[in-house]
């Protein structure tokens, strides 16, 4: 089997690579263990330099990886220069930060010497998704790197040279040989690599299947494993809310990264008295949208990245329409080369249809009405996700309530759901489990140790009694 780099605009083979073989495979984790021995007593400050130049080499070539990631998956130019700026970002903050989250924290017990140590646990692999190949990959290496533990990356098959580009980024940043790695690798060797011993520990974005097979290896093993499986985001919207800006947001939050976000907004749950009106405006922006070449400035929304997802979707509102939902507009793939969707609407949606209980990725929007406030988070929480949620309101007690009973792992009020290197990014229910970002990502993959020092004075006193 080759690792192949397809150009989602044009269907065209750009490269192909062949995965490595077993020999190599045991050998870069060798590497890796080695790597380990030498980059955990590394002092932080000298981890946090690297990761600062890591930083600087995202920023000065910030085009050159925006047109990487286009080509191997097809979001638009714009937002893929965005994406390496905002994984420089992430660099910035854990080298800002980390020596403050990773310091030794004194707990008073009384006469012994007490406190808290965050030491780094070893190899961490990670099983990442093609749709932010940088983003989802730098949110888990910066603070790696910076715990002390070195990186294993399993990309995905289809961006191949993203994954290997990341690697170089590191190694010119001056992390050591073994300190980050890609592994080239069918899905079906991940499991051998997450038995193997010199692995401490596993990070998966994607599927609840892929999350499902993961978390069971590494369970079996012993591995601690944190997961984050997508979601079918709410969007709530109340009639106190600024209707102008949550209807234009509500496009936006659709369709970005060509509706293939696992926190993009996915049911909209409108109060029904402005239900009429936000229907109108939202097939309206859809229908505005314009969809094209991911390297035109003009162009809102590109290809899918592969055919797989072109067929998933149409499959999805296809059977939807047929359990009963009504098709507004767009909603099929267009004819042309590439892997190009019309940006499409669906209301009506019955709870026996695919886009009721399944993530629909892709730039499809589920519109749904509610009678009143609890009707709304009822529909909101009636699925088996519980990534982000987006309400509109400018009600305090509505506000309140949304924030206490939403089902979400991050709930935005009146704005789109967005990660946040300073924010804890994770879900609950099958959205997953254990946070990334911030202090709590940090802290994830660390030995959150307990050390307790008894005072001579205390060891006297007790010997003498």
């Amino acid at each position: 089997m080759t690792i192949a780099s397809i150009n989602p605009a044009t269907g065209q083979t750009i490269r192909t690579f062949r995965p490595i073989s077993d020999q190599d495979l045991d050998a870069r984790l060798q590497c890796a263990a080695d790597a380990y021995a030498r980059h955990r007593p590394t002092p932080i400050r000298e981890r946090t330099r690297m990761l600062l130049r890591a930083a600087e080499i995202l920023e000065s070539e910030k085009a050159e990886f925006g047109r990487l990631m286009v080509t191997e998956m097809g979001k638009t130019l714009k937002a893929a220069v965005e994406e390496a700026a905002k994984c420089a970002w992430g660099c910035r903050y854990y080298a800002e930060n980390a020596e403050r989250f990773l310091a030794d924290e004194k707990v008073e017990t009384g006469p012994a010497q007490t406190y808290i140590a965050y030491q780094p646990i070893g190899p961490i692999l990670a099983v990442m998704p093609w749709n932010f190949p940088f983003w989802q990959v730098f949110r888990f290496a910066a603070p790696a790197l910076a715990a002390g533990n070195v990186g294993l990356l399993k990309h995905a098959s289809n961006v191949p040279q993203c994954a290997l580009a990341i690697e170089d980024i590191f190694r010119r940043a001056g992390f050591a040989e073994g300190c980050f790695q890609t592994l080239l690798i069918e899905t079906e060797r991940v499991r051998r690599v997450i038995e193997d011993p010199r692995v401490a520990a596993v990070t998966l974005t994607g599927s609840m299947g892929a999350g499902s097979h993961v978390a069971s290896a590494a369970g079996k093993e012993i591995k601690k494993t944190v997961l984050e499986l997508g979601g079918s985001d709410p969007f709530i919207v109340m009639p106190s809310a600024d209707f102008e800006a949550a209807v234009r947001t509500a496009v936006r939050a659709r369709t970005i990264n060509n509706g293939q976000s696992c926190i993009a907004a996915k049911r909209f749950i409108v109060a029904e008295s402005i239900a009429d009106e936000f229907e109108r405006q939202l097939v309206a922006g859809m229908k505005a949208l314009v969809v094209g070449d991911p390297m035109d400035p003009a162009t809102d929304v590109g290809p899918l990245a592969n055919e797989a997802q072109v067929q998933t979707l149409t499959e999805q509102v296809e059977q939807s329409v047929r359990a009963g939902a009504r098709l507004l507009t767009g909603g099929h793939a267009l004819d042309r080369p590439g892997y190009y969707f019309a940006p499409g609407v669906l209301t009506g949606v019955t709870k026996d249809s695919p886009a009721y209980r399944d993530e629909i990725f892709g730039p499809v929007a589920l519109l749904f009405r509610a009678r009143d406030i609890d009707e709304a988070i009822g529909i909101a929480n009636d699925s088996p996700f519980g990534l982000g949620a987006s309400a509109w309101t400018r009600d305090a007690r509505e506000r309140s309530r949304l924030i206490a009973e939403l089902e979400a792992g991050m709930v935005f009020i009146n704005a789109m759901v967005a990660s946040d290197p300073q924010l804890p990014f994770g879900g609950v229910k099958q959205s997953g489990y254990g946070r990334e970002l911030s202090i709590y990502g940090l802290r994830e993959f660390v030995n959150i140790k307990t050390v307790w020092i008894q005072q001579e004075a205390a060891q006297k006193l007790s010997r003498s009694e």
